[in-house]
């Protein structure tokens, strides 16, 4: 999970909250943060909903992405 641990920590929550909040287990989420576990969708919607961002931003492809630099230059 690309930029899960960056928009849980700027939002102040600690994995135990997210895992409240969203309904997905600690175990799960210590995992997607470590890049050990690729989610189902479900998941994917119930950590976007919970922390208030789309899908494409929470896996890096939306409008809070980081912006890739120009090539050529």
């Amino acid at each position: 999970m690309l930029r899960l641990r960056e928009i849980r920590e700027r939002q102040g929550l600690s994995l135990r909250g997210l895992a409240e909040v969203s309904g997905v287990g600690l175990a799960t989420l210590v995992r997607l943060e470590a890049g050990d576990y690729d989610p189902r969708l479900s998941t994917l919607h119930k950590l976007s909903k919970a922390l208030r961002v789309s899908v494409p931003t929470l896996l890096g492809e939306g409008k809070h992405a980081p912006k890739k630099g120009r090539k050529g230059r």
